[in-house]
C-alpha cells in the first residue's frame, strides 16, 4: 500500500475529520479528496483513537509456545485494536539477560502486527534472591524501561529498594506483582464468607494492599517511579490514592476483568474465572471503576494469560490462573466504563493508549492523531453490540471468561505504523504485515 485514507472518523475533539496516513506517519487531517493509488477506509460511524498500548501482555515465548508465541499473541493484539504490547519476563529462559529481550523485541519487530516492548525480570529466574541485569538490558538494542516479576512479588524489602535505586537512575519504573506470599500461600480465589462457603482457601485482599502501601512508602525514600499492577481491591485503591497525594511517583493498572466481573463467578468451580489476583466482590468493582474514572488508577492493562486447554479444563485447584484478554479489553472497557457514563471515548484513550504509552517510556505511541504523528491509530464501531465467541479470539490459547456474554463496541481497523494490521475487522495476512 502506498497511503491510506481514512474518510470521516469521529476525532477525540468530537469533529468528524479524514486522516491520511503515508510513509508511517499521518500527513493531513481534515477534509480531503482521495489520491491515486491510495487505500480508502471508510470510517463513517467509527470512532479515531491513538492506536492501543498493553503495558502487561504475557506472550510466553520463549518456552511457552504452546500457550502462546510472539507472532500469535501480536495477532491477537491488533485483532483488540492493540499497536503495542509490553511483554512480561516470566518466560522460559526467564527475561533477565539482555540476550532474552532482545530475541523478544526482535521477533515482535519481524512479525510487524505490532511494537513489542519487553519487560526485563527484576531479580534472577524470578527467585527473589538476587537483582538481574537491570543495567544490561536497559542499554541492550531492547531499551528496557519496564521491569518486573510478574506472578511473583518481590517481597523482599531490601531487594525492592535495591530494585527501586538502580532503576531511577535511567528512569525506569519496577512494575509490581502487590502479592504477599506467605498470606496468599495455597490461595485459590478471594477471602471471604464465599470462600469459606465454597471450601476454596481465600486469598486475603490485605496481601496486596500491605505490599502496595510498603511499597509506595519506598518508592518515596528512594525518589524512584513504581507501578502497581492489576489492582483488585477497594483498600489498594486507599492506599494509591494516599500516596499520589503525598507526590509520590506512583503509577497503577487495572485489569479489563476486574472492572467487569466478580467473586460470585467461582461458584460454578469454572477455571475460566481463576485468575491471580482474583476476582473480588461487587464493592471493590464499583471502587476500581470509580479510581479509573477519577484518575486514582492510570490505565487498563489486560495481564493477557494464555494457556493451553488441560491447564483450564480440570479441577479449579488444579488449574493455572489467568486469562486472555487482549482482544476483549476495549469492548469490556467500553461496557464497563463508557456504556456506564464513567468515561468518555477521551478517557478511553488516556487509558488504553497515550497513558500507559508514557509510563513504559514507549515514544510515538503517546502523540494525539494529528499531523506529523506517528500513524498508530484504531478505529472502533461504538454501536456494535454482539455476543462473544471462539470466532473473537486469535492467539494460541481460549481461556476467555466472556464466551456467551455480550459486550459493546468492536474494532474495526488497527493501523500499526501506517501498516494496517487488522481491516474491516479481520486480520491482514502475515506476508502483508511483516517487517522483514
Amino acid at each position: 500500500m502506498t497511503g491510506l485514507l481514512i474518510r470521516g472518523a469521529a476525532t477525540l475533539g468530537g469533529a468528524r475529520e479524514d486522516i491520511r496516513v503515508r510513509d508511517g506517519r499521518i500527513v493531513a487531517t481534515g477534509t480531503l479528496l482521495p489520491e491515486l493509488q491510495e487505500t480508502v477506509i471508510d470510517a463513517e460511524g467509527l470512532v479515531a483513537l491513538p492506536g492501543l498500548v498493553d503495558l502487561h501482555t504475557h506472550l510466553r515465548e520463549p518456552g511457552g509456545e504452546a500457550s502462546e508465541t510472539v507472532l500469535t499473541g501480536t495477532r491477537a493484539a491488533a485483532a483488540g485494536g492493540f499497536t503495542a504490547v509490553f511483554a512480561m519476563a516470566n518466560t522460559s529462559p526467564v527475561a533477565d539477560t539482555a540476550g532474552v529481550v532482545e530475541q523478544v523485541a526482535s521477533l515482535g519487530h519481524r512479525h510487524g502486527y505490532a511494537t513489542v516492548r519487553p519487560i526485563g525480570a527484576v531479580t534472577v529466574g524470578l527467585a527473589g534472591e538476587r537483582l538481574s541485569e537491570i543495567g544490561a538490558m536497559a542499554r541492550s538494542r531492547a531499551a528496557v524501561r519496564v521491569f518486573s516479576d510478574d506472578g511473583k512479588c518481590v517481597h523482599d524489602a531490601l531487594l525492592m529498594r535495591r530494585a527501586l535505586e538502580y532503576v531511577a537512575t535511567f528512569d525506569g519504573v519496577i512494575a509490581q506483582h502487590a502479592q504477599e506470599p506467605r498470606l496468599t500461600d495455597g490461595a485459590q480465589m478471594n477471602e471471604g464468607a464465599l470462600s469459606g462457603e465454597l471450601g476454596l482457601a481465600g486469598w486475603p485482599a490485605v496481601a496486596e494492599e500491605a505490599i502496595i502501601a510498603r511499597d509506595v512508602l519506598l518508592a518515596q525514600h528512594v525518589g524512584a517511579r513504581l507501578h502497581v499492577c492489576h489492582v483488585s481491591t477497594a483498600g489498594s485503591v486507599d492506599v494509591i490514592r494516599w500516596a499520589k497525594a503525598r507526590g509520590i511517583a506512583v503509577t497503577a493498572e487495572v485489569t479489563p476483568h476486574h472492572l467487569l466481573l466478580t467473586e460470585e463467578l467461582a461458584r460454578g468451580y469454572d477455571a475460566r474465572f481463576k485468575v491471580n489476583p482474583p476476582l473480588r466482590r461487587d464493592e471493590d468493582v464499583h471502587a476500581l471503576r470509580a479510581a479509573l474514572a477519577d484518575g486514582t488508577i492510570d490505565i487498563v492493562a489486560t495481564d493477557h494469560a494464555p494457556h493451553p486447554a488441560e491447564a483450564k479444563e480440570c479441577t479449579w485447584a488444579e488449574a493455572a490462573f489467568g486469562m486472555v484478554g487482549l482482544e476483549s479489553a476495549l469492548p469490556v472497557v467500553q461496557t464497563a466504563m463508557i456504556e456506564t457514563g464513567m468515561l468518555g471515548w477521551g478517557d478511553l484513550a488516556r487509558v488504553l493508549s497515550t497513558a500507559p504509552a508514557a509510563i513504559g517510556r514507549l515514544e510515538g505511541y503517546d502523540a494525539p492523531l494529528a499531523e506529523g504523528s506517528p500513524a498508530h491509530l484504531t478505529l472502533v464501531d461504538p454501536g456494535a453490540r454482539r455476543t462473544w465467541g471462539a470466532d473473537d479470539l486469535h492467539g494460541r490459547s481460549s481461556n476467555t471468561p466472556y464466551t456467551g456474554v455480550e459486550l459493546a463496541g468492536a474494532i474495526v481497523a488497527t493501523v500499526h505504523g501506517g501498516v494496517p494490521t487488522l481491516l474491516d475487522g479481520a486480520l491482514r495476512p502475515a506476508e502483508e504485515v511483516a517487517r522483514g
